[in-house]
Order: C-alpha cells, then structure tokens, then sequence
C-alpha cells in the first residue's frame, strides 16, 4: 500500500462507515462506464477493445461457461477492461500514487467496491435486479442516453492534464459526492477514455 492510500485508509476509518448505497453508486457507475466503452461487433463508444456485454461477444461464451452467474461475468469483464485502460494512463503521470479516478479511489474502497461485486454476483440477483441504476446497459445502446446519464451526475469543473482530465480542487470526501464529480468529468464526449480525475494534495 502506497503512502497516501495508507493514510486515506486511516482516514476513512476514523469517521462514519461509508453507506452501502453509495458502495453500490461506486459500483453502478464503474459497470457502466466498463460497459459505454466497448468496442467491438456491438460497438459503443470504442474506448477499450472488448466485446463482452454483446449477444454474440462475451454473453454467448458466458452463457455457456457459467450460466448461472454470466449476467455479472460480462459486466465484469468490462469493468476490468476499463479499470486496465484508467491505470495504464495513470501509469503514465509521474506521481500516480495522488491521482484519484473511478476506478482507483484508495485501497479501502476499491476492496470495498470489489466485495460487494463478488456479493452480489453470488447473490442470485440478477445485475438489473440489485443495481436498477443498471438499466441503462439493458437498452438498446443510444450515445445520447449515455451522455444524459452522465449529465444527470452534475457538473465539474476540469482542466486539461497530461494524463487525461483534472477536475479542479480537492477530491469529496463523501463517496457519493466523488462519485458524482468524476462521472461528470466523462463530459465532453471524447474519441479516447479521458481519464477524469483528481489530484490528491501531498
């Protein structure tokens, strides 16, 4: 664990426990923002070169290696595909460590988020079922719903930075709040995965 993870663990448990509703908004917008960026035969916005939540890409192989749980399986799969790509470019910048973005939000929440996947997805819900913010990805997929679901997240302030997009100030420290702010930060449409972001003080 890196510096300023261990003190944002240690922050983060001296105050009230993070509401599992805002774990589940966390996990919501990572699984739609994996899902928004595939390419492929299904092509949405094109940002990693997977295939997985399409008919005949990954749900058709899903189905038939785990038909019990394959709904999340996909999802999944496009999450990490986006989760891959968010640290590639944070990989890039010469202090990675203080970058904060959807998918690295400090290794306490990040383990939280990912024990709340493997919970839900052993739960017999379907995805739909126990994250209805989900409903989205079960449409047929329209660039403008997507575009209005992170215009429904607010407003944020950002500049351009090497590595993609710095939201200016200091990161919420309410999850819901951060959340919200780097979803916003996805707006203005790009060809490429624009990395919003903040950046943590030293």
């Amino acid at each position: 664990m890196s510096g300023w993870e261990a003190e944002n663990a240690g922050e983060r448990a001296s105050r009230a426990p993070v509401p599992p509703s805002d774990i589940d908004l966390a996990l919501t917008a990572q699984l739609v923002v994996g899902w928004a960026g595939e390419a492929g035969e299904e092509r949405r916005l094109g940002w990693w070169r997977s295939d997985l939540v399409s008919e005949f890409g990954g749900e058709d192989l899903f189905r038939r290696l785990l038909p019990a749980t394959w709904p999340w399986a996909v999802l999944q799969g496009a999450r990490e595909a986006a989760r891959r790509r968010d640290a590639e470019l944070r990989r890039q910048d010469h202090d990675a460590d203080r970058i904060v973005s959807l998918f690295s939000l400090g290794f306490e929440l990040d383990e939280r988020i990912e024990e709340r996947l493997q919970a839900l997805k052993g739960s017999g819900r379907s995805p739909e079922e126990a994250l209805p913010g989900l409903s989205l990805v079960y449409d047929r997929w329209r660039p403008e719903a997507f575009w209005m679901w992170v215009d429904g997240h607010g407003e944020a302030d950002v500049s351009p930075a090497p590595v993609g997009r710095r939201l200016t100030g200091a990161p919420p420290l309410a999850l819901d709040a951060l959340i919200r702010k780097l979803v916003a930060g996805f707006a203005p449409a790009a060809d490429a995965y624009p990395l919003p972001h903040f950046r943590r003080s030293p």
